[in-house]
């Protein structure tokens, strides 16, 4: 086979592979979920290999205990993060009020700086603005209902999704060893090393940011809950949650921690205090947690993560979103093999012996 007619049989199978995630993207959920719980328990469960537990009752003590923390988990944190959503959406006209008032107050100290015609424009925009600050916040109340639904939804495929995680995690190195062996032979070697190269850029990703989301959603979420903050321990928790799509998740949590506080408290000092906490979190992120879990490995810009989240949920709605990232990373490394290759080619303009010869002189 040359090399145009595998670029047309790999092209093929690629939009297959798209026409079907389209076609089954709700089918796929609970498949793609187990796919990725079972790569990210895999470690765990080779660990306790090496200890000397067989191989299926090293994935029936991993499956086990992950299923049951995630379960104590949803029960004892879904009812207080549904009642403080509900609590939220019903608080927002007052939280507009309030937000309302004070600024009517802070144009009112305007009034002797401005004339009558710039204060009119003020107060026209102050308005315009205000409805459209309404128009968002009701919106967002309604995305969080649906988003709740898709919650509940996703839970009635719970059943499905630990039985693929079971059966995935079981032949996990079974399933990896034959694949290797589909690989061509000229190419393999290649192909194993641009292989590794996602296996630790994903894992770098998804294992450690797992982790820093975890636990900036704690930190966010005692942090406004002791700081008096109404609703602070879903903003907090859910701020945390959404932290895996970079600045975009604290952005959000301080916008809406800081228009809660604004309307809630009369005093700056409460404000500075709610402030301080989403500060003290970007420090602690970006300090501590990404740099001792996460580290240097992932090789994913920050802007590449939001466009594939973001293309992915629009194209494939959940599962796009599962499989966003894993396929981001593959065509980062794919782009940086390619463009090694391109700069030891002819077409860069360089002969073959110039680079050995730079290379032997550096």
């Amino acid at each position: 086979m040359t090399v145009r007619q595998q670029a047309w049989t790999w092209g093929i199978a690629f939009a297959v592979f798209l026409g079907l995630l389209y076609l089954l993207g709700d089918v796929l959920t609970p498949f793609v979920a187990g796919m990725a719980i079972a790569y990210l328990l895999d470690p765990a469960c080779d660990r306790l290999e090496r200890m000397g537990c067989s191989r299926i009752v090293a994935t029936c003590i991993i499956t086990a205990t992950f299923f049951a923390l995630a379960t104590v988990l949803l029960l004892l944190l879904v009812p207080l993060i549904t009642a403080q959503i509900v609590n939220f959406a019903q608080n927002i006209p007052d939280y507009t009020t309030a937000l309302r008032e004070k600024a009517v107050f802070v144009i009112g100290l305007l009034e002797s700086r401005l004339g009558p015609d710039e204060l009119g424009q003020l107060r026209d925009a102050f308005s315009a603005v205000s409805s459209d600050v309404v128009k968002f916040f009701l919106g967002l109340a309604g995305g969080l209902a649906s988003g709740v639904e898709s919650l509940l939804t996703l839970a009635s495929l719970a059943l499905i999704t630990p039985i693929v995680t079971f059966y995935l995690l079981r032949d996990w190195d079974n399933i990896v060893a034959k694949i290797d062996g589909w690989l061509p032979l000229a190419s393999a070697d290649v192909i194993r090393t641009q292989i590794r190269h996602v296996d630790d850029t994903l894992s770098g990703f998804a294992r450690g940011q797992a982790t820093v989301c975890l636990l900036l959603g704690s930190f966010y979420g005692v942090g406004l809950f002791l700081a008096g903050l109404d609703f602070g321990f879903i903003v907090g928790f859910l701020t945390g949650l959404i932290s895996f799509v970079p600045y975009f998740g604290m952005l959000v949590g301080l916008v809406v921690g800081l228009s809660i506080a604004v309307a809630q408290f009369g005093e700056i000092a409460p404000v500075a205090i709610v402030a301080a906490i989403f500060a003290a979190g970007q420090l602690l992120e970006g300090n501590v947690l990404t740099p001792k879990l996460v580290g240097g490995r992932v090789g994913l810009h920050a802007v590449w993560i939001i466009f594939a989240l973001l293309a992915g949920g629009s194209l494939f709605g959940f599962v796009g979103v599962l499989l966003a990232v894993p396929l981001m990373a593959i065509i980062g490394v794919l782009t940086r093999f390619s463009l090694d290759q391109y700069l030891r080619s002819p077409l860069y303009g360089a002969a073959p012996n110039d680079n050995s010869s730079d290379s032997g002189e550096s």
